[in-house]
């Protein structure tokens, strides 16, 4: 149902309780929102659309504020993606005479998903539309997380229409704004979001946050999740400090174990981190925990120790999986560790190695390896890991 956020600003979005997996990859548990906006005035803007699935229950929304009154003179595309784009053929079809705003690398992207529209506009970084009584302003953040990504500005209003960034999962069941909704449950799907989504461009986060510096916002309104009209700067700050690799003191232990000699190992690691005094420790098999809240985990805490068994001479399959996701993010500000087995030949230690290399990690000895079951020697270094480690991260900044 469409909400107001302010008199002439509206709520047109819809949420999602069907889909399983975002971008066919991210599990959604609890659902999530594709966030459109309208604004009435003397021309009427719509920002953004949503996933073309609902396409015909956003046109709905958008009639239930219209009342069948002034068309949509323009709409603004902060982001081509089809999750927020998917609607426009709807559009076309229903206000042929729309105007598409968008920067030059959106409306490219746009003549390849959609039938391209009789009127576009190509706006520039800070450029300006006026509607009447509202004046939108465009902050262009390329690369956050596609090329022609965008944020929109009202100024009169002061509320940010921020496309991707600072959005997260989960559907709105129990209300639009920060205020009244479970916070702390948005807080945490939305730095999974992160982590999952927009992490790998952090440093374009970090230059889009930079240019926001100058606008006063009351409100911020994402593409995805709630309206934060409370405590905008808030979410602001989170996205900050993750985009920053800020961690908390803590470790993720992630392993991948056949039959059960690797999960001994993580698990005496585990036990040993606990004994001196390591109090946030996550325990996670890479084959029964979704790669999605693993790397929420590593994201979060400072502490990494991965530890996988050999198959076929290499890597697990789903370990070699979390390492290219790692290695392909640029993961930084981390502690790691490493741990392995084998029964009649090598590879997964050695693996883990040549990752540990590559990346931008302060490795704490030692690395452990086991043939077969573990022997009190092996589970005896791997007391001894959870014990250098604890003492690393007591005297290591967060």
């Amino acid at each position: 149902m469409a909400t107001a956020i302010t008199d002439d600003i509206f709520w047109v979005g819809v949420n999602d309780r069907e889909t399983d997996l975002f971008e066919a990859l991210w599990p959604l548990p609890h659902g999530i929102s594709y966030n459109a906006y309208l604004i009435r005035d003397q021309k009427t803007a719509l920002i953004d659309t949503v996933k073309k699935d609902y396409g015909e229950n956003f046109i709905r929304e958008i009639q239930s504020v219209l009342s069948g009154g002034p068309k949509i003179d323009y709409l603004i595309i902060n982001h081509i993606e089809p999750d927020h784009s998917g609607a426009i053929e709807f559009l076309i079809r229903r206000y042929p005479e729309m105007c598409v705003v968008g920067n030059e690398k959106t409306l490219r992207l746009l003549n390849g998903f959609y039938k391209v529209p009789n009127r576009t506009l190509i706006v520039k970084d800070r450029e300006t539309l006026c509607l009447g009584n509202h004046t939108l302003e465009f902050v262009l953040t390329p690369m956050v997380h596609w090329p022609e990504t965008m944020m929109t500005y009202e100024q009169k209003t002061q509320i940010l229409f921020s496309g991707d960034v600072f959005g997260g999962f989960g559907v709105l069941q129990k209300g639009l704004f920060d205020d009244e909704v479970d916070l702390d449950h948005y807080i945490e799907e939305t730095r999974r979001y992160f982590t999952n989504v927009i992490g790998k461009y952090a440093g374009r986060v970090q230059k889009a946050l930079a240019k926001l510096e100058a606008l006063p916002v009351k409100i911020l309104a994402s593409a995805h999740g709630p309206v934060y009209r409370k405590d905008p700067k808030k979410i602001m700050e989170l996205y900050a400090q993750w985009s920053r690799y800020e961690t908390e003191k803590g470790v993720v232990i992630a392993y991948a174990s056949m039959y059960g000699h690797t999960k001994t190992m993580a698990e005496t690691i585990a036990h040993s981190l606990t004994d001196h005094g390591v109090e946030k420790i996550k325990l996670l098999d890479v084959s029964h925990t979704h790669i999605s809240f693993i790397i929420n985990d590593i994201w979060r805490y400072q502490g990494l120790i991965l530890g996988s068994c050999t198959y076929n001479t290499a890597l697990f399959p789903m370990m070699e999986l979390l390492l290219s996701v790692l290695d392909n993010y640029h993961v930084q500000n981390h502690l790691l560790g490493l741990f392995g087995s084998y029964s009649w030949g090598g590879g997964a230690l050695s693996a883990l190695k040549k990752f540990a290399e590559k990346g931008a990690w302060k490795v704490i000895e030692p690395a452990i390896e086991a043939q077969c079951a573990p022997s009190k020697e092996v589970l005896k270094q791997c007391r001894e890991l959870g014990r250098a480690f604890a003492q690393a991260l007591r005297i290591t900044p967060a």
